[in-house]
């Protein structure tokens, strides 16, 4: 195996809670006197970004990071790009860096964006003659043809972090950093990002390290991945694993799940209310996790204060990117009711989905008379693993959300 050319050991990053740099001469004199005086100083208290990092990239690969805002993320970044010194651990870089930490990094709003995108490529570390050749390029894809000798400080947002990401993503760095700039743009400018960042990796072989609360982005792109959370290194691995652990998947162990404790909104009634969800079928393993090809069956427990005409059972099937795969409601079947006050036992069950392998949320709802009596997005999750059907037919290989099955049929034309 080659030398990684990202190589990240024990690192750490601390800042001093409400301390900041001396901004004149005359200041650092009199903290000085206030020492030699013995005045008290107020404690600085201290804060650890980073605690202890490691981790190495390959050549070629595509590295996401994930992890909830104040994770270390960003701290991470700047110290890969150079922006900020580590407190401890070491960084070794084999390769020339480009990076955008944000929306216009490295411009200056008097210049134009022909200047601009030189400027820029000079800052990267590219000669002028790097910059002509891929210029054309460059604004091609940034879409500012029309615009591209107007000072950047009139283009909108959306102009601004096309031209930023196209200097970035076009002058042939060995080691490409991105934070967040998927967050930024229409749909379509978003989907030109992945495509090229795709590009970048595949084709042109280079490494691209990438941070994004997309988590779709991530498993598309990425072939690794790390995790932090409260500036540790909790995990690295295979992308789609690491975004199970982010939603925390395996700490659902229990049977029974009690939804009673669950924070709900001031907008639902009451008169009927969820207490608790377990699984119904038989997962064939550890619970909350089913066979490929096996039925989902769930019970929920439910609890009425007040006699109820009819209930209404609504659940939403999501996968972790957030869209919603599948809507049900009970009614479609046969209504619920009239029910009086009490605690009743509701069996939901799914026909086989063939959803592909990995982990889904599912989100309930109770519904009378046309009001909202309760509701929580996220009642339960639940794994689908592989099954002997699932690594016969390569389903954990596939992107989609489900496996949906087709017939076919082939007629031969006569001439």
């Amino acid at each position: 195996m080659s030398q990684p050319i990202v190589e990240v050991t024990g690192l750490s990053k601390c800042y001093r809670l409400g301390a900041i740099g001396t901004t004149s001469l005359r200041e650092e004199f009199a903290r000085l006197r206030d020492r030699f005086r013995g005045a008290p100083h107020p404690k600085k208290e201290e804060f650890w970004a980073l605690n202890d990092v490691s981790f190495s990239i390959q050549p070629g690969e595509v590295l996401g990071v994930i992890g909830r805002n104040g994770a270390g993320k960003s701290t991470l970044l700047k110290i890969l790009s150079r922006i900020t010194e580590p407190t401890r651990g070491s960084v070794r870089l084999r390769g020339r860096v480009a990076s955008l930490l944000e929306v216009g990094t490295g411009f200056h709003p008097e210049l134009t964006g022909r200047e601009n995108v030189f400027l820029n490529g000079a800052i990267l570390g590219m000669t002028r003659a790097e910059v002509r050749r891929k210029f054309d390029e460059i604004v091609a894809f940034a879409e500012v043809d029309q615009f591209i000798d107007t000072p950047v400080k009139r283009y909108s947002s959306g102009m601004y972090v096309r031209l930023a990401f196209a200097v970035a993503a076009h002058l042939e760095p060995e080691i490409l950093i991105v934070d967040e700039v998927l967050a930024v743009g229409d749909s379509a400018f978003q989907q030109k990002c992945l495509e090229r960042i795709d590009v970048i990796s595949r084709r042109e072989h280079r490494t691209v390290l990438l941070v994004s609360h997309n988590l779709n982005a991530v498993l598309q792109l990425c072939t690794q991945a790390i995790y932090l959370a409260d500036g540790r290194l909790v995990g690295a691995g295979e992308p789609a694993e690491i975004v199970r652990n982010y939603f925390g998947a395996k700490s659902q162990s229990a049977d029974l799940i009690d939804l009673s404790v669950r924070p709900r909104s001031a907008r639902e009634r009451g008169k009927a209310r969820l207490t608790g969800v377990r699984m119904a079928s038989d997962s064939g393993g550890l619970a909350w996790q089913i066979p490929w090809g096996n039925p989902i069956a769930l019970e929920f427990v439910i609890e009425v204060t007040e006699r109820l005409q009819r209930l209404e059972l609504g659940l939403g099937l999501f996968n972790l990117q957030g869209f919603e795969i599948a809507t049900s409601l009970s009614t479609w079947n046969q209504p619920i009711g009239p029910l009086e006050p009490g605690t009743y036992r509701i069996q939901a069950r799914y026909p086989v989905l063939h959803l592909v392998t990995g982990t889904y949320r599912i989100g309930v709802g109770l519904r009378s008379e046309r009001n909202m009596e309760d509701h929580l997005s996220e009642a339960c999750e639940i794994e689908i693993v592989p099954s002997p059907a699932s690594q016969r037919q390569q389903i954990s290989s596939l992107r989609g959300a489900m496996a949906a099955m087709i017939d076919t049929t082939i007629t031969r034309l006569e001439r």
